[in-house]
């Protein structure tokens, strides 16, 4: 598809080729007088009228085609495609063993996010992190869903969330030749040195800040129940992944009445924390999901699969294709007046 708000022209001084379109008129009406040479005709003038006009409107639009691909036209070509890359940074904190949804959180969103891999496009990248006191990444993006389904067993859960660590682990692994220390960003976090997603932590970048959202090849799907309580700040951690336009699409996982897990002969309440998981989605340009069923899960992820699309664009000489269709014109201009006179006329 073309954007023709973004049409320009390249020779426009070709543009004067068009005043050859009035003396080509001329010569055509002076060759061919339509009301003498229908005269003599055994069909009805007025009818044979309509196809003369049909044919010269194709014939005279081809024209116009062929003399503005003179002109060299651009435009920008929209070409819709699917992510090349996707990271699943799932939560595998403690609070994930809560039964709120069943048969448990880490559980129902597993069985989601198999259903969500086996449902992408087998070119499409997928990795994966886990993410519980710190966060590693469990699977590099791959092609190969079997390694992706296997990265998925057996997932251990441990005390502590660090979303913020997840964050910049998924983006560094997006990213690899942007300059962010992940490493760097979670050791001066841990060592309570005050971290900036624009400074030190991305060691020596020179990314220029994108517009968030914009970086449409690649997004992050962050699924968890939205407590965190480790690591760098997860909000910071978004504006770094914003500043790079990298969307974050968020799911949490639970209720907002949670429920009540056992942890070393403690007891505690887990809930949904909704309110950080939207503020990172809208720091990023990306969604919020909520999931409170296993049914709903495998929705998000379905309308998940439909949404994270985008379009590449890149500005295209279209010389070729406005050629085409002047040349298909004249064609189907010259195939009515044989239809209808037995000629070219």
């Amino acid at each position: 598809m073309l954007g023709f708000d973004s049409l320009s022209i390249q020779w426009p001084y070709a543009f004067w080729v068009f005043l050859l379109l009035p003396i080509c008129g001329l010569i055509y009406w002076r060759m061919f007088q339509p009301a003498n040479w229908l005269s003599n005709q055994s069909t009805n003038y007025k009818n044979a009228k309509r196809w003369q006009y049909a044919h010269a409107f194709f014939i005279f639009v081809g024209l116009c085609c062929l003399f503005f691909a003179l002109t060299r036209p651009r435009a920008i070509l929209y070409i819709p495609s699917r992510l090349d890359t996707i990271m699943l940074a799932i939560d595998t904190s403690g609070s994930m063993r809560a039964d709120d949804i069943k048969p448990s959180r880490i559980d129902a969103a597993i069985t989601a996010i198999k259903d969500f891999i086996n449902a992408q496009p087998p070119q499409v990248r997928i990795g994966i992190v886990t993410i519980a006191s710190t966060a590693a990444l469990r699977q590099a993006p791959t092609t190969e869903r079997l390694d992706l389904l296997q990265a998925l067993e057996n997932i251990p859960l441990q005390p502590g969330s660090a979303l913020g660590s997840g964050i910049v682990i998924a983006l560094a692994n997006l990213l690899p030749g942007s300059g962010i220390d992940a490493e760097k960003i979670i050791t001066e976090s841990d060592g309570g040195a005050k971290t900036s997603p624009s400074s030190q932590p991305l060691g020596k970048s020179n990314q220029i800040n994108l517009e968030p959202g914009s970086n449409r090849s690649m997004a992050i799907v962050l699924i968890t129940d939205g407590q965190s309580n480790m690591g760098p700040d997860v909000l910071k951690m978004a504006e770094l992944a914003a500043n790079h336009g990298v969307k974050i699409h968020t799911v949490g996982v639970g209720t907002e009445e949670g429920t009540v897990i056992k942890s070393q002969g403690i007891s505690m309440r887990v809930r949904l924390d909704e309110t950080l998981l939207k503020k990172i989605a809208n720091a990023t340009q990306g969604e919020y999901y909520k999931a409170t069923s296993n049914t709903e899960l495998k929705r998000i992820y379905e309308s998940l699969g439909l949404t994270i699309r985008f379009e590449k664009q890149q500005l295209t000489e279209i010389t070729s294709p406005v050629m085409a269709l002047g040349l298909l014109c004249i064609l189907l201009g010259c195939l009515l007046s044989l239809h209808r006179f037995g000629r070219v006329v």
